[in-house]
This record gives C-alpha cells, structure tokens and sequence, in this order.
C-alpha cells in the first residue's frame, strides 16, 4: 500500500484536534477513558505480543493528551514530508511513559508532524510495554500513589561509569530494531537515506533510545536525541552516534547529573547538551512561558549543522 494514498499526517492530527475539542477541556491531571483511534498509517511490526498480559491495549486521557497503555502489537506509523520536502533524512520518535503507557499525541504525534514539516520522515514507534491493571479507575490510583526518587547515579571523577538497575527491555528493543529493519527495507519507497536514520525519545522513549544505542546489534543510529531521559553514566560504545540531548533543571530526573554528557565527552564522540532553567518534565513540544520551549529548534538546528539535512540527491 501506498502510504501517499491514504490521509497524510496531517489530516490525522487535525481530525484528533476536531475530536479532542468536542470532548471535554480536561486540563487538571483527570484521568479519562478514550475510544481506541483508528490509526489508518499504523504498520504492525509482527514482533510478538507479551507474556502474563491481564487486559487488552487501552487509551485514556490526561492533559487532554491521547495515551495507550498495554500495548501487546508494536506498530510503527509513517509522518512523511510533503512531496518536494523531504531531505532524506529519517528520525524514529519514541514516546515516553513509564514503559507503562504512552503519550501518543505530545510525545509522538505532535512531534512527528512537527518533523515532517522540517522535510525529515518522522516514524512513530508505538512499542510494547509492561502489563497494567484493566481498570482504568485502579490504574488511575496507582498513577496517583507517590513514588520515590531513582538513585543518584551519576558518580565522581574517576569511577568506573555506572547504571541504575534496569528493566528488562527485550521486547521494546526488539521493537525497535524492527521499525529501523523496516525503515531500512522500505527506504527508497520513503525517500530515506540509509545512513541518517536517527532516534529521539522523550522519557522511557529516551531511555530506549539510549538502550538501543548501547546495546542493539543490528541499529546503526547516525543521531540519537534522548529528552527529558535519565543522566546517569553510561559506558559508550566505539563510534557512539552523536547525541543531542536535553533536561530542564527542574526535572525530578536531573538532581544535578551530568553523567551521561560527561560518558559521552570522555568518550571523544560528539555531545550537545541543553540545561533548562524551567520545564518540568514531559513538556513536549513545549508548555506556555517556560524556556525549554525552544528546544525543538535547537534540535534542528543541530542537525542542519551537522549535515543530517543535507539532501544529497541534490547537488
């Protein structure tokens, strides 16, 4: 199927903008049920489903953002420059959420549209995540219980790089690896270069983001963007892609780490680094009057510098 010939991406965010307005404003935290979308690009990855899972994939809103949770089928949906656009650069986009749910709309969508129009082919990874309850009402409780702050660990000078526990990742890698084979087999088709596929993830999104650098064996990242992601030191690999990466300082995940910049420095590969006074955390795109707000045309900034959007099917 050709993807052309279906609603581009922007008829599919206007039409959630149309529907979103016809529901009520929630803007207070409110956890609200939602009507499965149609996602008429959404490709299926065919990666498999996950194990001990209690309930069938789910949408809610909260901030008045579409979010999925207990995602079993990992799918990968295409938001492609307008013909004439594209600069054969490709970015897949990572949403966040706990490896619990994900913010499909602030965190992908909105973020992928806003790619396209910069000519990069934005690939939305909708990946598998860890079980939660079936009620949405028992969800909602859990979301709201307090939780204590990770572990600090960004370490001294002269330690060995060190890592919070981890999850086990298996079948988001795995999803992953799957949407760069599938960018990779359809690149011509997509009118993507194969050696500037990068990634961006915001959250658990950058956390697989960085998963993926450290520990995929057959992605081959040119860029990775991890925002608003944990700091902590990382060991880097031989010819690590070059990392844009961002926080506000007053994010629960910064405390003051600059461990992953510093991983990323010592290790001689490229590093852009973007401390915000304010921001919080899960901004997005950006929220009104906070400085991170800019971050998006840093990032593409960035890129233009470092020739990623540089359409070499041109002289």
């Amino acid at each position: 199927m050709n993807l052309r010939t279906i609603p581009d991406a922007r008829t599919i965010i206007l039409m959630f903008m149309i529907f979103f307005s016809l529901t009520v404003n929630a803007q207070d935290g409110t956890i609200y049920p939602l009507e499965a979308p149609s996602e008429p690009n959404a490709i299926i990855l065919g990666t498999g489903g996950v194990e001990n899972q209690p309930a069938s994939e789910s949408w809610f809103r909260q901030w008045g953002d579409p979010m999925a949770r207990n995602i079993t089928t990992a799918t990968l949906t295409p938001f492609l420059p307008a013909p004439g656009k594209a600069n054969g650069a490709a970015v897949i986009v990572a949403p966040g959420g706990g490896f619990r749910w994900l913010s499909m709309g602030n965190e992908g969508w909105e973020v992928a549209e806003a790619l396209a129009k910069e000519g990069i082919a934005a690939f939305v990874l909708k990946y598998r995540l860890f079980p939660t309850v079936e009620s949405l009402d028992d969800f909602a409780a859990w979301m709201n219980n307090p939780r204590p702050a990770p572990a600090n660990n960004s370490g001294t000078a002269g330690e060995t790089p060190s890592r919070p526990p981890q999850m086990d990742l298996s079948n988001q890698l795995e999803d992953a690896e799957a949407a760069y084979a599938m960018i990779l087999r359809r690149a011509e088709e997509w009118g993507v270069d194969p050696d500037r596929i990068g990634m961006i993830g915001f959250s658990a999104g950058a956390g697989l983001t960085m998963h993926a650098t450290l520990n995929s064996k057959t992605m081959k990242l040119a860029f990775i963007g991890p925002i608003y992601g944990g700091m902590g030191s990382v060991v880097v690999p031989e010819n690590a892609p070059p990392m844009f990466n961002v926080i506000a300082s007053d994010d629960f995940l910064f405390r003051g780490q600059f461990g992953v910049i510093d991983s990323w420095y010592k290790a001689g590969r490229p590093v852009e680094f973007h401390l915000y006074q304010n921001g919080g955390h899960g901004f997005g795109l950006g929220n009104p009057n906070r400085t991170s707000n800019r971050w998006f045309d840093a990032f593409i900034h960035w890129l233009e510098v470092n020739n990623f959007l540089a359409d070499k099917t041109k002289g």
